[in-house]
């Protein structure tokens, strides 16, 4: 039985394919139309899906959708009808609507011979779905969090094998996730998705705005929480979305009011200013705060231990490395896909298990289920490389094959020691926003310069981002205060005060450090590369960012060649080929 997910026309479009139980293969919109964030419908997605189980659409017998758009119906009526929002943003809604409810169609414009059920499956359930039938627990109190979909923003309750349990939901016009865009397009990061820059910014400043935050963001007795609307303009008609096939945007969702409590908002090329950075640390405290109320009501309510948590709230690394602490929860799954791509995902295991009761998978800690290249492939793509072979002749790269790994992590492992920057390029491709060992940048994390050196070579980014380590499993309490499984880079941790000095490029301001954990078993390539750096320096983690270049990561070998040759990366490594520049 084949089981198509499907996210479509929002953000981070994407496709999933299920075969009898087993996730086989998962990707983003965007690392196929090169453009972030791609909102839309998925067509090359779904192929990829398609080709992986070397099938025709004809073979497939369901199509989950992770929108419903005949969720919440009464609550949207009685919405506008007592609120009577400017009609742009009703049309604007319904336009959406329209299209999630075509999906049908669209499918059999593309593939005439479909012959799918198709199931639609509400936002959050999917959401919730994504974490808990992929975490491998047999019973968790489950938590989605993010912006809005199906006129919700929030769901909790509790999931025992194939069955979930409803508890409570927030709904529009109300949500945590549009609570943190506001502010982000307050401080000037206006594009779809900048959310991650001001959680990296709030490590920079202080809660001393706290109390401004909490007029904003008001705690319930019930655990769950209420937005003061006079400062927001999302429910009157601002904040107009656009997903029709390309980047998503979303309009100012604060009103003025936000200006007269916090100042004036700071403009695109402003210089950032203690204020701005105070802004952003109350900000993310007023949303922990917001969030341990929601988890730990939940908690006390279901005296459960194991949470599963999803939702594009659930990508805030820095309050999500404080669930343990916060909370009673002991053990905490987050997919490695957690907003709404990851509803694809979602809504596949929401048929599979809770409407078809099939068996339950193992735990997912791999996040390799995009596209992948064999040798003949790479090979094909190196001497096909005009600007490359050009070079070589003209003396500024060199190229080599290995004849296997070993040699391959030996000779990288000796040019991470050396201070080189590598281009990493080895297998499929990460499911998700992160990359996790298959399609990396990697430098010494053990250089305090390396941050400027990727800066000016590659990335080009804000200064205050931080970059994350890649950290064998069993150093992980020898390097860090907490020793838990982070297998996909959604938490961060404060590391030891006495291993700061050892790892500058990947401690944070605030001493931190998201990290990702390695084990041989989920990815024994990338294993063995870091144990190899470890041999040669003792220490057993490197610097992981992703291989790209102000674009979606890198997909193809073409993609990882050209993002080599127009940067300033001293290495490349894709398959057993490398590549340097003299």
């Amino acid at each position: 039985m084949f089981i198509l997910g499907i996210n479509a026309y929002h953000g981070d479009s994407a496709a999933c394919i299920v075969k009898d139980g087993r996730l086989i293969a998962a990707v983003e919109e965007e690392r196929f139309s090169r453009i972030k964030h791609w909102a839309g419908f998925p067509l090359k997605a779904i192929e990829f899906a398609l080709q992986e189980c070397n099938i025709e659409m004809k073979d497939v017998d369901y199509i989950a959708i992770n929108r419903d758009p005949k969720a919440n119906v009464w609550r949207k009526v009685l919405f506008t009808m007592k609120k009577r929002p400017k009609p742009s943003l009703v049309l604007d809604r319904l336009k959406n609507r329209k299209k999630v409810s075509n999906i049908h169609q669209v499918l059999l414009s593309h593939w005439p011979n479909c012959r799918a059920k198709v199931i639609y499956v509400h936002h959050h359930l999917a959401h919730v779905a994504s974490s808990f039938f992929l975490s491998g627990m047999a019973e968790a109190a489950i938590c989605s969090v993010d912006g809005f979909g199906d006129f919700a923003s929030t769901m909790t309750g509790t999931a025992h094998q194939n069955k979930i349990n409803i508890h409570s939901e927030v709904f529009f016009p109300h949500s945590l996730g549009l609570f943190y865009l506001a502010i982000t397009q307050y401080l000037g990061f206006n594009k779809y998705g900048d959310e991650y820059k001001v959680m990296g910014l709030s490590s920079y400043g202080d809660d001393s705005l706290l109390s401004e935050m909490r007029k904003i963001v008001r705690l319930q007795k019930n655990g769950l929480f209420s937005l003061n609307l006079k400062y927001f303009c999302h429910h009157s008609g601002g904040g107009k979305m656009s997903w029709d096939g390309g980047e998503p945007t979303i309009e100012k969702v604060y009103s003025p009011s936000l200006a007269k409590l916090l100042g004036p908002p700071r403009t695109k090329n402003e210089s950032i200013t203690k204020h701005h950075q105070n802004i952003a640390a109350s900000m993310q405290k007023m949303y922990e705060e917001a969030l341990f109320h929601l988890l730990n009501t939940l908690q006390k309510n279901t005296q459960l231990t194991n949470l599963a948590f999803a939702g594009g709230c659930a990508m805030n690394s820095v309050a999500n490395g404080k669930i343990h602490a916060q909370t009673n929860f002991q053990n905490v799954y987050i997919p490695s896909a957690a907003g709404d791509a990851g509803g694809a995902i979602g809504a596949a295991y929401y048929v599979n298990n809770k409407m078809l009761n099939n068996k339950r998978i193992a735990k997912q800690n791999r996040a390799c289920l995009g596209p992948g290249y064999n040798e003949k492939q790479i090979q094909q793509t190196i001497n096909g490389s005009q600007n490359l072979q050009q070079g070589i002749k003209d003396g500024l790269f060199t190229c080599l094959h290995l004849e296997n790994t070993d040699e391959l992590t030996s000779k990288v492992a000796g040019y991470i020691v050396d201070g080189k920057v590598i281009g990493w390029f080895q297998g499929k491709m990460e499911w998700g926003p992160r990359a996790l060992g298959n399609r990396s940048i990697i430098v010494d994390p053990r250089r305090s310069d390396m941050q400027e050196i990727l800066n000016a070579k590659i990335k080009r980014r804000e200064s205050f981002r931080p970059f994350a380590p890649s950290i064998l499993r069993e150093f992980v309490a020898e390097y860090f205060e907490k020793d838990h499984e982070v297998p996909f880079m959604m938490m961060v941790f404060e590391i030891k005060k006495d291993k700061r000095e050892q790892i500058p490029a990947v401690t944070h301001i605030d001493g931190s450090g998201r990290l990702q954990t390695v084990t041989r078993d989920e990815n024994p390539l990338y294993y063995e590369l870091i144990d190899k750096f470890r041999t040669k320096t003792g220490v057993p983690l490197v610097l992981n960012t992703s291989f790209n270049e102000n674009e979606p990561i890198v997909n193809t070998p073409q993609q990882a060649l050209d993002c080599f040759l127009r940067t300033k990366m001293d290495v490349i490594a894709i398959g057993n080929f490398i590549v340097t520049r003299k």
